[in-house]
């Protein structure tokens, strides 16, 4: 049982690393969607860096909807070019 379980151990950790992957990138893209709608940013960013990070938001949202098998290095590449964009909007702050 325990050579079995040895077995199956890295894949497991792959499958692990792969939701990881996908779970950071959702919560990146859903808290950046609520950090640039909350009214306390109001008047601070401009509506067109606004609906540009609110574009991309949504654009990964919904590539995540259409890729639910996608790989660990699909996720990471989808969330470093929503950083790209929103930490160029949010350093301006």
């Amino acid at each position: 049982m325990v050579q079995e379980a040895e077995k199956y151990k890295s894949e497991d950790d792959k499958k692990r690393e792969k939701v990881s992957a996908r779970n950071a990138l959702e919560s990146y893209a859903f808290n950046m969607k609520a950090t640039i709608e909350d009214e306390k940013l109001k008047g601070k960013v401009g509506d067109g860096a606004k609906q540009k990070i609110l574009d991309k938001c949504n654009e990964v949202i919904s590539w995540l909807d259409k890729n639910q098998t996608a790989e660990k290095d699909e996720y990471e590449h989808q969330q470093k070019e929503l950083e790209k964009i929103c930490n160029l909007i949010i350093t301006k702050l």
